[in-house]
């Protein structure tokens, strides 16, 4: 049967955030609704699995970067602090 073929992780992992969260949202509404087959809903559980960690990568890339962001402005900020005199330029 299709089902035992249909995800594979590859394709979740070209999905952008919005895209695998949108998906996500799908999979735990049909699996909800509880009329899918025994054989489906496993195949929905381990597609939601794979969208549900892409999108934790997604998130955990994000903070990464915010706080690679906040670090370089902090560090620029203590540099120049003595520079500014509270005026802006």
């Amino acid at each position: 049967m299709s089902t035992q073929q249909e995800p594979v992780p590859s394709d979740v992992q070209s999905l952008s955030y919005e895209a695998a969260r949108d998906e996500l949202v799908r999979v735990v509404t049909e699996l909800e609704q509880g009329s899918a087959t025994l054989e489906r809903s496993l195949a929905l559980w381990e597609r939601g699995e794979s969208l549900a960690a892409r999108c934790e990568e997604w998130l955990v890339g994000a903070r990464a970067r915010l706080d690679a962001a906040r670090a370089s402005t902090a560090g620029a900020n203590a540099d120049g602090a003595g520079d500014q005199d509270g005026a802006d330029r």
